[in-house]
């Protein structure tokens, strides 16, 4: 079993950055993918961005690409959101998830889920 606890959500303006945090605990995660989603109220959870477990590979939604840096320290069993230049449109609900197999874009492939974060952006 594997529990997440995001953190760092909080009401920014514009053009602000943030940085997100996601900590696991209950197995180590060095051997797994992990992945950043967000929902907004209505829509459904979209992918943000993914992390191989070495950190060798990252990969981003081309919504945040040049905007968001994802980040892990293996170590300390916690991933990173580094979040630049927020825009109106970021405003959500972000998780982070494991992913043991499969589409690493597909929220659907991903076993173990945090609670979430809130970040609203004011324009």
């Amino acid at each position: 079993q594997v529990q997440l606890v995001e953190s760092g959500g909080r009401l920014v303006q514009a053009g602000d950055s943030l940085t997100l945090s996601c900590a696991a605990s209950g197995r180590t995660l060095s051997l797994s993918t992990m992945g950043w989603f967000r929902q907004a109220p209505g829509k459904e959870r979209d992918f943000v961005a993914a992390i191989t477990p070495s950190g060798g590979s990252t990969y981003y939604a081309d919504s945040v690409k040049g905007r968001f840096t994802i980040s892990r320290d293996n170590a300390k069993n916690t991933v990173y959101l580094q979040m630049n230049n927020l825009e109106s449109d970021d405003t959500a609900v972000y998780y982070c998830a494991v992913l043991w197999a499969g589409n690493y874009r597909s929220a659907g492939s991903y076993t173990y889920w945090g609670q979430g974060t809130q970040v609203t952006v004011s324009s």
